[in-house]
C-alpha cells in the first residue's frame, strides 16, 4: 500500500470519484461486534443492543450525504461474504447500492480503496487500523474492547480513535472529522517499524526456516493492480435542492440527495431555495416517474435501443405529462435535454469547469427556467452550476428545431 500511494488518483478515478468529491469507505470485520455484526459496542466491552450498526447507518448516509459531494464504498471481510453468501449480502444492501454504494472486492480491491479514501468508518478490524496507519481520518462505528488484549496497540487504538455517534448527523460528524483530523501516531508506528522492507525481511526468514540458500535476486512484491472502473450508479429517485443565485448569469447551486423524501432536520436547505424531484428512468420505483419534475438516464448517444437522445426525450415527455424536463446524459460532461415547451438543448461542461454528473446540470437548468428565465436567455449566457465547493461552467446550445426533436 505504501508503494502504491503515488497512484491514489488513479484508484479514485477507478471508483468514479469526481473532483471535489470525498470518498468515504465503510469497513467491517466479521464477528458479531463488528460494524456489520448483530450487536454493537458502547465502548465498555459490552454490546449496546442497538444491533446491525452498518445496515442502520447506511440509509442515513445515502440520504444525508449530498450525492455530488460524497462517494460511498464498503469493504466487508471475506468471511462475511462466505458466511452469508454474495446473494444475501447484496440483498441486504440493495437499497444502499441503488443509492450509490459500491461493494468492494474483499480480496483484490480493498487496499486500493483504502489508499483512495478520504475517510473510513469502521470497527476494530485490521483494515480500519491500516487506514489510521496511512494517516486517513477514521471514525469507529463499532468499537468492542472485549476479546482485545488491553496491552495490544489495537486496544489503545479502539480507546482513542474518534467515535461515530449513532443518532447524530453523520454528515456533520464527517465534516468535524475532516476539520479536526490529526494523524494518529500509534497505528503507523506499530504496523511496521521497517516500512518498505517486508519483502526482503520475510523472504530471508522463510528461506532460513527452510534451511535453503536465499536467491541472489532482489525480493520484490507484485504492485497493486489498477482496479476495474466502477462508477457510482444511482437508480433511486432524488430530492434536489436548488438556489438560483443570479438569474442573469445562470448561477445555480444544486444539492442532490438519494432519498426522495429527504428533509434536513435543521431546515437550512430551504432558505431561499426550491426543491424538485429528479428520477432516473430505470428506477424501480415507477410511481415516482409519474410525478417527477426531471427524468434522466445515462447511456451512449448511439444506443439503438433508445434511439437518438432527442427522440428518447420526446418519448419521455409523451409518457410522463407532468415531467418538465427530460435529460439524457451522453458523456462525462454532456447531456441532451428537452423542455416541456419542446426545445431540445445540449448542455456541455467547459474544459476545466469542474467534474460533475451532467444530470445535476439538468436540474440547474430546470430551476433556472422555473424561476422565469427563458430558453433563449439561457442559451445566451449558459449556466454556472455549483455543487458543494465545485463550480461548473456549462454552455447551452440548441440541438434541433422543436418539430424535429419528436421524430
Amino acid at each position: 500500500m505504501l508503494a502504491a500511494r503515488p497512484y491514489r488518483e488513479r484508484f479514485r478515478r477507478a471508483l468514479g470519484v469526481r473532483r471535489g468529491q470525498r470518498l468515504v469507505v465503510l469497513n467491517s470485520t466479521w464477528n458479531p461486534d463488528s460494524l456489520f455484526g448483530d450487536s454493537s459496542d458502547n465502548g465498555d466491552g459490552e454490546g449496546s443492543g442497538d444491533g446491525d450498526a452498518l445496515p442502520l447507518l447506511l440509509p442515513r448516509l445515502t440520504a444525508e450525504l449530498p450525492a455530488d459531494e460524497y462517494r460511498l464504498v464498503a469493504i466487508l471481510h471475506p468471511n462475511i461474504w462466505h458466511g452469508h453468501g454474495p446473494g444475501q449480502i447484496r440483498a441486504w444492501l440493495d437499497r444502499a447500492r441503488r443509492g450509490g454504494l459500491t461493494l468492494i472486492d474483499p480480496l483484490e480491491g480493498w487496499r486500493q480503496a483504502l489508499i483512495a479514501a478520504d475517510a473510513v468508518i469502521g470497527d476494530h478490524g485490521s483494515v480500519t487500523y491500516y487506514a489510521a496507519a496511512l494517516g486517513t481520518p477514521v471514525l469507529l462505528g463499532a468499537a468492542p474492547l472485549s476479546g482485545l488484549d488491553e496491552k495490544a496497540p489495537l486496544a489503545d487504538f479502539v480507546q482513542t480513535a474518534p467515535r461515530l455517534v449513532p443518532h447524530a448527523s453523520p454528515r456533520a460528524q464527517l465534516e468535524t472529522l475532516f476539520a479536526e483530523h490529526r494523524p494518529m501516531a500509534g497505528p503507523a508506528e506499530y504496523t511496521t517499524s521497517v516500512p518498505g522492507e517486508s519483502a526482503r525481511r520475510l523472504r530471508r526468514l522463510f528461506y532460513a526456516l527452510m534451511k535453503t540458500p536465499e536467491p541472489p535476486s532482489p525480493a520484490l512484491l507484485e504492485p497493486l493492480p489498477l482496479p476495474p472502473y466502477e462508477p457510482r450508479v444511482l437508480s433511486v429517485p432524488l430530492r434536489v435542492f436548488t438556489w438560483v443565485r443570479d438569474r442573469d448569469t445562470g448561477d445555480v447551486a444544486v444539492r442532490r440527495h438519494a432519498e426522495p423524501s429527504y428533509e434536513p432536520v435543521d431546515g437550512t436547505l430551504h432558505a431561499g431555495g426550491e426543491t424538485h424531484s429528479a428520477v432516473p428512468e430505470d428506477t424501480r420505483d415507477l410511481s415516482r416517474l409519474d410525478v417527477a419534475d426531471v427524468v434522466f438516464r445515462h447511456g451512449p448517444a448511439d444506443d439503438p435501443r433508445l434511439g437518438p437522445p432527442a427522440r428518447w426525450a420526446a418519448e419521455v415527455m409523451r409518457r410522463h405529462p407532468y415531467c418538465a424536463l427530460a435529460a439524457y446524459v451522453t458523456g462525462p460532461g454532456t447531456c441532451v435535454v428537452r423542455t416541456r415547451s419542446g426545445e431540445c438543448l445540449v448542455l456541455t461542461a467547459a474544459a476545466g469547469a469542474g467534474d460533475a454528473d451532467p444530470a445535476a446540470y439538468a436540474s440547474a437548468l430546470h430551476a433556472l427556467l422555473a424561476s422565469g428565465r427563458t430558453v433563449t436567455q439561457v442559451i445566451g449566457h449558459g449556466l454556472i452550476v455549483r455543487t458543494g465547493s465545485q463550480t461548473h461552467r456549462v454552455s447551452v446550445s440548441l440541438s434541433v428545431r422543436p418539430d424535429q426533436s419528436a421524430d
